[in-house]
């Protein structure tokens, strides 16, 4: 534990400068590039040619550092889940150790450094494969081909959605930078009662989620439902629709969530 912490300072200091390298060259940037950001009153109301380095400093903008991997981490060091209680300790340490590292960089430069719960996208399976090349395959933390976004329950942990987001909101409340937690569901076009209940869960208990779900449309039909993955005669994997049997995918529009991004259209 002695070392995790030492090389955990050595991390943070390296992000540190990251962030630095890229507020200074933000600095003397006019305003003119973005006029409808910096002119126009989007972000500020700058003068043509005046650059935007005030608003840099004093809180006016933040700067974002980034996690991912509270998941990994607790089982790597202390063999349990941040779902359980020893693993919720250890985890809530490690997040509040993080914004005292940015309250501490904000103070001293005046830049707002803020902890940023990140959805890292594609980087969760680039830093999946390059801890498998470094450390080889880990139960619970190199043994799928992708890092826990932030500071989510681990998709293949058995949990309900209600007690999901309560757990997540903990540590949601220590990523001031930004934070998003999310369920994934079925259609649910015939269970609204079950919809409003968690959002009124998500109201009552988290600064800010999303419920994942499907909504589909089969435009030879006109099913409006989930349309369904199957394997053709070629064992290959094709969306159909449920009702008519339609594989054409011009004429269907499937919406899913993909890596936080919703992905739209005809497939």
């Amino acid at each position: 534990m002695e070392e995790f912490w030492k090389i955990f300072d050595e991390r943070l200091e390296l992000c540190h400068r990251a962030l630095r390298i890229r507020h200074e060259r933000l600095l003397g940037t006019p305003s003119d590039v973005a006029p409808i950001l910096w002119q126009d009153g989007a972000l500020a109301r700058l003068k043509p040619g005046e650059t935007i380095d005030k608003l840099l400093y004093g809180n006016y903008s933040t700067i974002s550092l980034g996690y991912a991997g509270v998941s990994e981490m607790c089982y790597r060091m202390i063999g349990e889940s941040h779902t359980s209680e020893k693993g919720k300790e250890f985890a809530l340490k490690v997040m509040q150790y993080m914004n005292d590292k940015c309250a501490k960089w904000r103070e001293e430069e005046n830049i707002s450094y803020s902890l940023y719960g990140t959805p890292i996208e594609s980087t969760t399976y680039k830093f999946a494969k390059n801890l498998q090349r470094r450390f080889g395959i880990i139960p619970h933390v190199t043994d799928k081909n992708y890092i826990t976004n932030s500071y989510h329950v681990n998709v293949m942990e058995k949990i309900d959605a209600f007690s999901k987001l309560t757990k997540e909101a903990e540590f949601q409340e220590l990523s001031p930078g930004g934070a998003i937690s999310y369920v994934e569901i079925p259609n649910m076009q015939n269970n609204i009662d079950a919809v409003i209940a968690i959002m009124q869960h998500i109201y009552n208990t988290i600064l800010y989620a999303e419920l994942n779900t499907k909504s589909d449309l089969c435009e030879v039909c006109g099913y409006d439902g989930e349309i369904r993955i199957v394997k053709d005669e070629h064992n290959k994997l094709v969306w159909e629709c449920p009702n008519c049997k339609n594989r054409d995918q011009s004429k269907m529009h499937v919406s899913r969530r993909t890596c936080g991004l919703a992905s739209i259209g005809p497939r």
